[in-house]
């Protein structure tokens, strides 16, 4: 009788979070190894140190204490692109910078990502006439995520992340960049 009860109370009205459609009758979460790689995979950036210009103090920022990008799992700045699979162009791109950026990156293991943080990365800035200035990091390396502003707060940093986790969850799911 107790072993009814406590079924039916599983299976009531208080039974809505977001595991209950995965659970089987006795509590197994039934999913597959790729479904499991891609949480890891999302949930885990571990981003290249690589600052150019003034958006990188933003990007420091974002891993100090007061807006702690630990939470979310992508605390970890690597020194080394053999250890990173997140690539955050952060500030003014020169054309004598590109060609060791874009080094950096074919050493990058696959997957690799590539966030553009700041006005000057996606497209020059207000450096866009110049003539030392790439017109937009999208025209080297393949840009996942654009994040706008001069210099973008570290809010839209770890916006810019948790949307590139979402990104990455959905082409997973699809069959996509693995």
């Amino acid at each position: 009788m107790e072993m009814t009860s406590e079924k039916q109370e599983l299976d009531g009205p208080g039974a809505h979070s977001r595991l209950s459609g995965l659970l089987g009758p006795e509590n197994v979460i039934f999913t597959t190894v790729e479904q499991v790689l891609a949480w890891a995979q999302a949930h885990s950036f571990w981003p290249l140190t690589s600052g150019l210009a003034c958006c990188a103090l933003e990007m420091m920022a974002c891993g100090a204490g007061r807006y702690d990008l630990a939470r979310f799992g992508y605390e970890v700045f690597r020194p080394s692109p053999r250890h990173a699979d997140l690539l955050i162009v952060a500030g003014t791109l020169t054309h004598k910078m590109a060609p060791p950026l874009l080094r950096l990156y074919d050493q990058m293991p696959e997957s690799k990502w590539v966030i553009a943080m700041g006005s000057c990365a996606i497209g020059g800035g207000p450096f866009v006439d110049s003539y030392s200035v790439v017109q937009g990091v999208d025209r080297i390396l393949p840009v996942d995520v654009y994040i706008p502003g001069c210099p973008p707060r570290p809010e839209a940093l770890m916006h810019g992340m948790l949307t590139l986790k979402e990104k990455v969850m959905a082409a997973k799911r699809r069959g996509g960049k693995k």
